[in-house]
């Protein structure tokens, strides 16, 4: 399929999630995916917006269809002939501790029995980086013409092979802003050598605060350190994501470093916060320029996808909302 024209595009994985949060409550086979919780981020500010993805035959139609009729475009999402995995479990032991092995023992701990669809179910504890595409890897032939132009596009944790090549070819086709969130399959210790040629050239850098640490082990930097270490290879902000503390921002040009507040929500379940913040401040970033209020873009789209389970939830935002969170938190922002 071809993706039709979208301001904005979401590169990455569609899933289905089986969850317990943390306080025993199950969901199971919902719509989840890096690429969809940074799409809903950026759809609470913007219309236009398009996924680009590949899913197996076995991924349910009607989870496809539940993003198109929430108002995205999923011409861009590839059904490949042959099923693939498309299962993703996790369960939460506190607000901030996440575990994804041995569905069956959390299913023990609150009374309920394993869903018959995690029978089988394996999560690779230690995944390899490959020379060739993974199946359900974005790779540059996925990218139609209609994406050239493109206000800013966000590519969501994938293989290194997707991340060294796709970006190049988003700005072959002159798309403004292109911000990449990393894998944690190469931010390591033993691939410091691959980086450089994913991080130059980026608009945004945006890793976690657990995945800076680990590609700097054992070394111990703080978070300016890792932001200008980044900000070296080649991109011109550097935004590393601290959970419940928020975010650090660092620039490039200026050497300005900011710390950007989270918003103090009521939460329920923090999946997808860290790649819904990206879609917020994907849109923010291309309408003012300004990363530091592109950040609190960001923070209010998480804070709003944490109050509730499943990425859709947060588009029955009240009119308003994000406009008032907005309010709240530019005070907070700190110059470091």
């Amino acid at each position: 399929m071809t993706l039709r024209q979208a301001d904005y595009v979401f590169l990455g994985r569609l899933q289905q999630d089986y969850l317990i949060t943390h306080d025993g409550h199950s969901h199971e086979g919902i719509l989840g995916g890096n690429a969809v919780y940074a799409a809903i981020g950026a759809k609470l500010w913007s219309d236009s917006i398009g996924i680009v993805s590949r899913v197996g035959s076995n991924f349910p139609d009607s989870l496809i269809t539940d993003l198109s009729n929430a108002g995205l475009n999923t011409d861009g999402v590839t059904v490949l002939p042959e099923p693939h995995e498309a299962r993703a479990f996790y369960a939460y032991a506190s607000l901030e501790e996440r575990i994804d092995t041995v569905p069956s023992s959390h299913y023990l701990r609150i009374n309920q029995p394993l869903p018959k669809e995690l029978i089988g179910y394996q999560v690779d504890m230690h995944p390899r980086e490959s020379s060739t595409f993974d199946s359900l890897s974005i790779r540059p032939g996925d990218l139609g013409p209609s994406i050239a132009g493109a206000k800013g596009a966000h590519v969501s944790p994938m293989q290194y092979l997707s991340h060294v090549s796709v970006p190049y070819r988003l700005h072959e086709m002159n798309v403004r802003v292109i911000n990449l969130d990393p894998s944690d399959s190469y931010m390591k210790p033993d691939c410091r050598d691959k980086l450089p040629a994913i991080v130059t050239g980026l608009d945004s850098f945006i890793p976690s605060e657990e995945e800076a640490k680990a590609y700097f082990r054992p070394l111990e930097l703080d978070v300016w350190e890792m932001s200008e270490a980044f900000g070296d290879m080649g991109c011109q902000f550097v935004i590393i994501k601290c959970g419940a503390r928020g975010q650090t921002l660092w620039e490039r040009i200026s050497g300005r470093k900011w710390r950007i507040p989270a918003y103090p929500a009521r939460v329920y379940d923090i999946t997808g916060a860290g790649d819904s913040f990206c879609g917020g401040f994907l849109i923010g970033l291309t309408r003012t320029e300004d990363p530091v209020e592109a950040a609190l873009y960001g923070s209010v789209s998480a804070s709003i996808v944490i109050e509730g389970t499943g990425a859709l939830f947060a588009l029955d935002a009240l009119p308003g909302l994000l406009e008032a969170r907005m309010d709240v938190l530019r005070p907070l922002v700190k110059r470091v």
